[in-house]
C-alpha cells in the first residue's frame, strides 16, 4: 500500500513543470545574485603578482627584500634558524627547525597577499603588490 501512495506521489511530481514553482521574479533575483558574486569574486580576488617579501620575526619586520633578485635569508627564530628562499618572483620556507615542517611544504608563493607562517619559530612571510588586497583583516 504505501508502495503505490509513493508511486502516485512521485507521477504527480513529474507532471508539474519547474514554472509552477518559480515565478518570473524568482528567476530574475536568482540570476542576478548568480552574476552578483562573480562580478565580486573577480572584483576582489586579487590575482597580483608579488614584487617583495616581508619576513617578520615575532611581532616586529625582520626585513624586506625584492622577489627580483635570487637570495637565500637565514632568520634566527625561537627555535633556530629558518631558511627561506627567494627565487624567479617567489618565496617559500626552504627549511625549518620546527617539528611539523608545516611552513616547508606550502610550497612556493607568488602572489600579492600570499603568507606562510611558521608557529613554533615565530617567523612568518608575506607577499607584497603594489596594492594591498582585500582579506578578512584588512577590510
Amino acid at each position: 500500500m504505501r508502495m503505490l501512495n509513493l508511486q502516485r506521489y512521485l507521477k504527480r511530481l513529474q507532471c508539474k513543470r519547474i514554472s509552477a514553482y518559480f515565478l518570473p521574479g524568482d528567476v530574475m533575483v536568482l540570476a542576478i545574485g548568480v552574476l552578483g558574486v562573480f562580478y565580486l569574486f573577480q572584483l576582489l580576488w586579487s590575482t597580483e603578482h608579488a614584487t617583495k617579501v616581508q619576513i617578520r620575526l615575532a611581532d616586529k619586520i625582520y626585513a624586506t627584500y625584492s622577489l627580483k633578485l635570487q637570495r637565500e635569508v637565514h632568520v634566527p627564530g625561537k627555535l633556530g634558524d629558518t631558511v627561506i628562499n627567494i627565487a624567479n618572483g617567489k618565496a617559500r620556507f626552504a627549511k625549518s627547525p620546527c617539528q611539523g615542517q608545516y611552513c616547508v611544504h606550502q610550497a612556493w608563493l607568488s602572489l600579492a597577499g600570499q603568507a606562510a607562517i611558521c608557529l613554533p619559530n615565530q617567523v612568518s612571510l608575506e607577499l607584497l603588490g603594489e596594492n594591498k588586497p582585500y582579506d578578512s583583516l584588512n577590510y
